[in-house]
């Protein structure tokens, strides 16, 4: 797939994306079309993106076309896991050196996919570009495909190269080459009227595993994975699935509509965070699947969940109940984060609306209330002064902001993707809760907001 300007267009104006949408229908919002300042990859760039997007495809092998730097960018820093395959974890990358910028890195490319094929016999192999690679004129392309033809397993390009555009722009490059050579290229074996896709799921810590238990008891069965614990041969069948389910992401939008438009799938948005979003969830594929006596199931399913979970959960909400958050992330967890605190008793006093569409923005200003601070950009003056200014107890935000709390001497959880604890679903609730209980009740707090020695001395 050629990246074109054409491509990379059609991308940022993704009609499914309410970024791209103002209120009431009229006009555009600015911010999909925005692209990074060269130099400027803080917070990721499409070639990252592309990685986080296809990297969870665990039988796969993923190879970086470009310096070794490139593939240390993001690998290991996320915490997909799988629960078999474990290829996708070995970084894989060409090298080049300057001699290959000066004649070319095809060649090399191509013994690099043959040595591949040879050593680890993956399901197939996903190239990638770089920013070095691309601007040298390697053709991914018909690399790719000669090596296919040699190799006798898929080959799939991935053309984004960083300097085209934002982290969000790489994942939907990425979902692209899923549609364009990886999905309907195989069909499965059988199929159900309860199958169903998750797409925008990386299973972060392992959270897809405390979901997907709840569909095996109801009778869901969950065809393809896109991406998390994903297999390279499930998302080949999954144009067969009768229902898209796009969890916590708008990464992945081009992918979900277009398998509207191809394979007449539908598909709804949906969260795993907080007991009313994945009550919610369950609700909604029931009443896109199933009929009156499916839902019925659900239900009995939701009220025995609940109650166990009520159970698990008492000693945790009294204990956290009133307890005031500040939340620093992007996207929908800026508001889905916010649905399972306040099942916790705790109260969010300010969020961020970063990477937030329209409607995001919609749902954090019901859930925050009148009083509820967003906060359209942050830095850690800023979210230093929010925090003074709300009493906040704790900060709830990815791993780059922990120092930022900890200048505010409040405690701190991660809540991004290098997390190593699951918080999705009714097993995640409860993870939840003692991770945050544990973090507001640790007694080194006492200890850090107490006068140092010598103040004390002075004061005598």
């Amino acid at each position: 797939m050629k990246i074109t300007q054409g491509k990379i267009n059609e991308l940022l104006s993704e009609s499914a994306c309410e970024h791209n949408h103002k209120k009431e229908g009229k006009g555009k919002n600015k911010s999909c079309t925005q692209v990074a300042q060269p130099g400027a990859a803080q917070g990721g760039c499409a070639f990252d993106g592309s990685t986080i997007a296809l990297v969870p495809i665990t039988d796969a092998a993923h190879l970086v076309h470009g310096p070794i730097a490139c593939a240390g960018n993001s690998w290991g820093s996320r915490g997909s896991l799988s629960s078999g395959p474990m290829l996708y974890k070995m970084g894989f990358t060409t090298d080049i050196t300057e001699n290959d910028v000066i004649f070319g890195g095809e060649k090399r490319l191509y013994k690099a996919i043959q040595e591949v094929h040879q050593r680890y016999s993956p399901a197939a192999v996903f190239v990638y570009a770089t920013c070095v690679t691309a601007l040298i004129g390697d053709d991914l392309d018909a690399v790719c495909q000669k090596a296919a033809e040699k190799t006798g397993i898929p080959v799939i390009p991935v053309n984004s190269p960083g300097f085209i555009g934002s982290k969000n722009l790489g994942n939907r490059v990425g979902g692209e080459s899923l549609l364009e050579y990886v999905v309907g290229t195989v069909e499965p074996e059988t199929t159900t009227p309860y199958d169903i896709n998750l797409i925008g799921e990386y299973n972060i810590a392992g959270e897809l595993w405390g979901v997907l238990p709840l569909f095996e008891k109801l009778g869901i069965r969950v065809l393809a994975k896109i991406t998390g614990d994903g297999r390279y041969k499930d998302i080949c069948t999954s144009h067969r699935a009768k229902l898209n389910v796009m969890i916590c992401s708008k990464a992945l939008i081009n992918m979900a509509r277009k398998m509207e438009e191809r394979y007449g799938i539908p598909y709804i948005e949906e969260s795993f965070y907080g007991v009313e979003d994945i009550n919610r969830c369950l609700r909604n594929i029931a009443l896109k699947l199933g009929d009156s006596e499916f839902q019925a199931r659900v239900e009995d399913l939701i009220r025995n969940e609940t109650a166990k979970l009520d159970r698990e959960l008492a000693s945790y909400r009294a204990r956290l109940k009133g307890k005031r958050v500040v939340l620093y992330t992007g996207g929908v967890k800026s508001w889905s984060i916010i649905s399972a605190a306040k099942d916790l008793g705790m109260e969010v006093v300010a969020t961020s609306t970063k990477k937030s569409t329209e409607e995001d923005k919609a749902r954090i200003r019901e859930l925050l209330g009148a009083d509820g601070i967003m906060m359209e950009k942050g830095n850690a003056q800023e979210l230093l002064r929010v925090i003074d200014k709300t009493k906040a107890d704790m900060l709830i935000a990815g791993g780059r902001n922990q120092y930022t709390a900890l200048k505010a001497r409040i405690p701190f959880l991660d809540i991004n993707q290098e997390r190593h604890h699951p918080y999705a679903g009714y097993v995640g609730m409860v993870e939840m809760a003692r991770e945050l209980d544990e973090a507001l009740y640790s007694p080194v707090w006492a200890q850090v907001r107490s006068a140092a020695p010598w103040d004390l001395e002075e004061a005598v």
